[in-house]
């Protein structure tokens, strides 16, 4: 039995219960909210955008919100110990804490995911300034993980009540990034069914592909991995599982330096991989690299595409095909210190795969990393 699996997403029958408009913002819990910030400002193009902290009447924090065209990033920071946020800093190290999600009613996506068996996060609040209101609420999901419901459509200021206005005089150029396509969480032992049946019974989500380690797999290591999607496809959560292999896996690496389950890469979208990688790299993001070998029958591999093979060599972008077009993509070293959250490129051209044919490549990659890191 072929383990890639196509489901059909037609469901004519079902009105959905939580219309998603997309990933409204990604909020990183972190160490330091302001060099974060300037980094990623820095190193990947984004431009400021909104501060909360006590100048805005916020005591406990400072939050950075900054932006680069449909992509919006939120760096938390507590300002004491002996809090949630410091606790989850201490726990996890810098980390993916809320993955926010645009709709239209957050008080109905709040009422509707708790009936049918979600935790609740954030009950319904509403913030207003004289700029209008943001309806916000929120549900648990995968280890410290939450899901925000953001419903802005009565507010014209520039992110939301509580932030005021980040003007900055250091402002980097684009590097291309235009949204958020997927998000991938990583969870523990036997757990990938459990939170699969989380996103389609709270949710509503379909498990539009699945991986086993057959698929995800090397010499040493392996994992199983389902794609969870909503009606619309705007917004996927690939859940990845550890798999029995002779040695430690990277999702096996990854909780145990998250300390837990969690958020282990943001795909960001781009309409030109090369460019965007290419100023990514140099402004100090620094990419895994796969053997040049890998591109001499690419061609033969994945059929035409419009792109020279040198600077996708040159770069360590790769390809892959599914039934509907191509892609393109490249994925990060971590970003901290602790091997856990990385990035992903992504170019799309058709397909809406995740790159199969490059697991076996990629993965060989991470492990060569892993190596280095004695956490093989």
């Amino acid at each position: 039995m072929s383990t890639l699996q196509a489901v059909n997403t037609s469901n004519n029958t079902n009105i959905d219960f939580l219309p998603l408009q997309g990933t409204d913002y990604v909020e990183f819990y972190v160490g330091n909210a302001k060099q974060a910030a300037h980094y990623y400002k820095t190193a990947f193009g984004f431009q400021s955008l909104g501060y909360s902290g006590p100048e805005t009447g916020v005591k406990d924090r400072a939050s950075y919100a900054i932006r680069q065209n449909k992509l919006t990033f939120v760096f938390t920071t507590p300002l004491r110990s002996g809090n949630a946020i410091a606790d989850h800093i201490y726990k996890h190290g810098d980390g993916v804490k809320a993955l926010a999600l645009r709709v239209d009613d957050a008080t109905s996506a709040w009422e509707e995911t708790t009936k049918r068996g979600a935790k609740n996060f954030m009950s319904p609040v509403r913030h207003k300034d004289e700029q209008g209101e943001v309806v916000m609420s929120g549900i648990h999901t995968y280890g410290d993980t939450v899901h925000l419901f953001i419903e802005r459509k009565n507010y014209q200021g520039a992110f939301m009540p509580g932030y005021k206005a980040w003007v900055s005089e250091y402002n980097p150029t684009s590097t291309g990034l235009l949204y958020v396509d997927h998000c991938v969480g990583n969870v523990g032992w036997n757990q990938m069914n459990k939170w699969v049946k989380f996103y389609e019974d709270v949710m509503g989500f379909r498990n539009i592909l699945s991986f086993d380690d057959k698929d995800i797999s090397t010499e040493y290591s392996a994992l199983m991995s389902k794609v969870m999607s909503n009606g619309n496809g705007f917004v996927k959560f690939p859940i990845n599982e550890p798999a029995e292999g002779k040695k430690k896996s990277q999702v096996e690496e990854y909780l145990d330096f998250y300390d837990g389950e969690g958020c282990q890469h943001v795909a960001l979208a781009t309409n030109n991989i090369v460019e965007t990688v290419t100023a990514l790299r140099n402004r100090g993001v620094e990419f895994l690299k796969v053997p040049t070998t890998y591109y001499n029958d690419l061609q033969s591999r994945v059929g035409k595409i419009d792109e020279d093979i040198e600077p996708l060599s040159e770069l360590g972008i790769l390809v892959d095909r599914d039934d509907e077009g191509y892609l393109l993509q490249i994925f990060s070293k971590p970003v901290e210190d602790r091997p856990t959250l990385f990035f992903e490129i992504i170019q799309r051209k058709g397909a809406k795969s995740f790159g199969k044919g490059n697991f076996k490549a990629l993965f060989e990659a991470i492990e060569r990393e892993q190596a280095e890191r004695g956490n093989l």
